[in-house]
């Protein structure tokens, strides 16, 4: 058996953040419980035992268990051989977790809630709200825009180098280009060409939920 063992429902762009960082690590033997979300399974009493808060990515590892996308990146980070997801440059390092969080506060919930949802499981949200869908874009609009400005002339976010703020904003990127809002959302100065490299790569491609 693997000794890694991730709890979470396939479809999460937080489960697949955590699936692109194994890839990434070289990491293929490791088990996934599925956790459907939209049958509102983390609510269920067993798996509250598991995230008191009722989320998803919650991973078992060497007799310890972890929730909160952040705590198991890094922590699997330290853990595991191969290149480091987190700059060890003290402004790189400061670059990446700008992004992760402006991705956790000001675009997860614009970007799914606004405009994924809208399009591809509005009655998971009560329905089409065109309020919403319009509010969403223009918070998410604003959320890209600086993510793009913190990115710079840089090929990643947080410099030359993949991080873990690549693989917090690449899944939603990813819903982003199934909606019709695609094309007025990579007409944003520099996501094209992030988005071109980072949706190139081995992790992306190998943990498409599709």
């Amino acid at each position: 058996m693997p000794d890694i063992k991730l709890w979470g429902f396939e479809g999460s762009t937080y489960v697949r953040t955590v699936k692109m960082l194994l890839n990434e690590k070289g990491v293929r033997d490791y088990e996934q419980v599925p956790v459907n979300v939209l049958e509102g399974e983390p609510k269920s009493e067993e798996h509250l035992k598991r995230h008191p808060f009722g989320k998803v990515p919650v991973l078992d590892h060497d007799g310890m268990r972890i929730y909160e996308t952040a705590a198991i990146c890094q922590y699997l980070d330290t853990v595991l051989p191969g290149v480091s997801l987190i700059p060890s440059d003290p402004k790189s390092r400061a670059r990446m977790d700008m992004v992760t969080n402006i991705v956790d506060s000001y675009a997860y919930g614009p970007i799914v809630g606004g405009v994924v949802a809208y399009h591809l499981f509005p009655d998971f949200v009560g329905g089409k709200d065109d309020g919403a869908h319009r509010r969403g874009k223009e918070n998410a609009r604003k959320a890209l825009v600086e993510l793009m400005r913190i990115r710079g002339g840089d090929a990643f976010l947080a410099g030359d180098e993949i991080s873990l703020a690549d693989l917090y904003l690449a899944p939603l990127v990813a819903y982003i280009a199934m909606t019709p809002d695609k094309d007025e959302f990579l007409s944003i100065d520099g996501l094209a060409d992030w988005w071109r490299e980072v949706s190139d790569r081995e992790s992306f491609k190998a943990t498409d939920p599709s």
